[in-house]
């Protein structure tokens, strides 16, 4: 029987991870079987407990339940520690439940792989202070950029998370009003502005010349903030669609031993 896998969340028929890794198995010959789970929640950890006691095998996990994945894991990744949160669970030979998160993996992945983005001496901006970025930080500093700044509307939540990782890099937390007088060759949005279809507070003088613009979101649509670069004449403004297929291809690779080719997949997706 092949190896079952799953996305959890809650909602979750949207999810493309069926597809993603349905590519990955025909791809690489590996015998899965991958579906979707609406999570339960008042008892995510009962729907989590039931897949593996069938014997599943792998488990990713997408909103609103990647905090209760990290408290709910036997032991984690030093990423997903310092994520805190969970996207990637793995069944031990033990029987213990390993969290992963491979967010900021593929993030950086879809940046320098795909497009070709270089961090050396690049000046970062990272729009909002909740779990998107924190999953992301340190892989981001991991790349050795000239600096890395948290803006977020609430101050102190920026300069809280850039506490967390101020022993990995450069980095530093500020409110949204204080990035008037920087620029910037990476601007990322991790907020949820664009579920409304806004963008960030931030003045266009931030974004330096030849800078690029990424939204972690992504949409058939062009994001706002993809929207918002396009504009401003930004060197690249790209979504997250291709994060999405590079996280997927981590998590994928954690399981199987693994790592499948993704730009196929990503075109697929896009056209």
């Amino acid at each position: 029987m092949s190896d079952q896998y799953a996305v959890i969340g809650n909602p979750v028929k949207h999810s493309l991870s069926p597809q993603i890794h349905a590519a990955f198995a025909s791809e690489t010959g590996e015998e899965i079987v991958y579906e979707r789970l609406l999570g339960d929640l008042e008892d995510f950890n009962g729907d989590v407990r039931d897949f593996f006691s069938r014997g599943g095998c792998g488990l990713n996990v997408t909103v609103p339940f990647k905090q209760k994945a990290w408290e709910l894991v036997d032991e984690l990744s030093e990423r997903a520690r310092l994520a805190g949160a969970v996207n990637t669970i793995t069944r031990l030979d033990s029987g213990k439940l390993r969290g992963d998160n491979t967010d900021g993996v593929g993030l950086v992945r879809d940046l320098t792989e795909n497009h070709g983005f270089d961090f050396t001496d690049a000046s970062l901006l990272l729009l909002g202070a909740g779990g998107a970025s924190r999953g992301v930080i340190l892989p981001l500093l991991q790349q050795q950029p000239a600096s890395l700044m948290i803006a977020n509307r609430t101050a102190g939540k920026a300069v809280s998370l850039a506490d967390l990782f101020s022993g990995q890099g450069d980095v530093c937390g500020c409110g949204l009003h204080e990035i008037a007088e920087r620029q910037f060759n990476l601007i990322i949005n991790a907020t949820a502005a664009g579920l409304e279809g806004d963008v960030p507070a931030i003045p266009d003088t931030c974004l330096a010349s030849g800078g690029w613009v990424y939204d972690m979101m992504y949409g058939k649509q062009p994001t706002a903030f993809v929207r918002w670069g396009e504009a401003r004449n930004a060197g690249k403004s790209l979504d997250g669609i291709g994060m999405l297929v590079e996280q997927a291809a981590e998590s994928f690779f954690i399981w199987r031993g693994v790592r499948p080719h993704t730009a196929a997949v990503i075109q697929q997706l896009v056209s």
